[in-house]
């Protein structure tokens, strides 16, 4: 071992509670994340039963009420649990961020009797969620989706297809953006669909660089028929609540992308002070010293944004523009460090045997999901100069 081993991040945490917290989940992560981590990833594995362990503990509820099940914990608190869990495995990490984004429109817009139905199995009965916006031609331009949902008596009948929906076809429920009413974000509502319904299927899941173990697949919803009380707020009001759902999300991504940059950076710090060449450790050399520096410094700068934007949140203020920077930033900064992590590595750093190679090609799809860094990009503008002249 090193003489300077990585340490675990010093958090500057608001309670004792949330510093309870922290240990339950770094705990669980040496326990019975991180040893299986690369195993599974190389298997394609979904780890569920890690994901009931999280339920069972707590920790898929952290934000919302303990009213319904919740963990009343505020964002502060909740992004630095997901970017331990993301540090251990970033398909547990971003899962969790998942799973809390397809609940935030029923905790956030659902009636209290819509919340005592089903928000208790949601976050906290082992039930897993995915949320469904994007559509094989709608991605960026979310406004323009398509799967419809239309009245048959008190019921609603949705029919289309959704896509990149991560834990496609292994969901419990979704939460589903559809048209019903005229085109453009006004003709959208929110449904919450049981994963069982009749009519709701998946496609195989999509083959990708990284993230293995994660299922995104399209799922199709093929006249899936929902009572009237599976309707989340208003008609028409379902593209506000998915923009609202976002904001939060790009916290969540944000956090993740700042878990597995720090994955990165302690493997690299561990390698370079392990490895001697020249009659010394590589650390030694000041071209691979510099290189740890920067990596470090992305690394807190990110964490300093996004817990500055949960901050915002929690106090009740706007934090649009700094969600998007901080999804931007962080992003960002995961696909510089691990890149450079596998460049500390060297020829290890190429090889399977090491896990830079897995987080550099996990890194990637933080700059895609929940807006691309392009999308981010306009949002922050947007706040600074206004909307774009058509």
């Amino acid at each position: 071992m090193p003489d300077h081993a990585p340490q675990p991040v010093d958090r500057q945490l608001p309670t004792d509670e949330a510093r309870d917290l922290i240990s339950l989940v770094r705990d669980i992560a040496q326990r019975e994340i991180a040893p299986k981590a690369a195993e599974e990833e190389d298997a394609g594995r979904f780890p569920r039963e890690v994901f009931a362990l999280l339920s069972e503990s707590g920790l898929l509820g952290l934000p919302y009420s303990a009213e319904h099940g919740g963990g009343d914990q505020p964002y502060e608190v909740y992004l630095q649990v997901l970017e331990e869990l993301a540090a251990a495995r970033l398909t547990v990490g971003l899962g969790a961020s998942v799973h809390t984004l397809s609940c935030h429109a029923l905790a956030s817009y659902g009636t209290k009797e819509q919340q005592a139905e089903h928000l208790p199995a949601m976050l906290g009965g082992g039930l897993l969620g995915a949320y469904c916006l994007s559509e094989p031609a709608s991605g960026s331009d979310a406004a323009s989706l398509s799967t419809k949902a239309v009245r048959d008596g008190e019921d609603w009948v949705l029919t289309g297809t959704k896509a990149w929906i991560t834990h496609g076809g292994i969901a419990d429920f979704y939460t589903v953006m559809a048209r019903t009413g005229e085109d453009g974000p006004r003709g959208i509502t929110a449904f919450l669909a049981p994963g069982d319904a009749a009519g709701l299927n998946a496609s195989a899941p999509e083959r990708k660089m990284g993230m293995k173990g994660s299922p995104t697949a399209q799922v199709n919803f093929d006249g899936v028929r929902l009572a009237a009380g599976r309707r989340i707020g208003e008609e028409g009001q379902g593209f506000a609540i998915a923009l609202s759902a976002l904001d939060s999300g790009r916290l969540g991504i944000a956090a993740c992308a700042i878990g597995l940059a720090q994955a990165a950076l302690d493997e690299a710090v561990a390698y370079a002070t392990g490895r001697r060449q020249f009659g010394r450790p590589i650390s030694d050399f000041q071209g691979l010293r510099f290189l740890l520096a920067d990596m470090a410094t992305q690394i807190e700068a990110g964490r300093a944004l996004y817990l500055a934007a949960a901050r915002l949140r929690d106090a009740g203020q706007p934090f649009a523009k700094q969600a998007a920077m901080a999804k931007l930033l962080c992003t960002d900064a995961a696909m510089k460090v691990t890149t450079d992590a596998v460049q500390v590595l060297g020829g290890y750093g190429y090889t399977a045997d090491f896990p830079v190679e897995r987080y550099m090609r996990e890194a990637k799809v933080l700059q895609i999901v929940e807006g691309t860094n392009q999308i981010q990009r306009m949002v922050i503008a947007r706040h600074l100069a206004g909307p774009e002249t058509r």
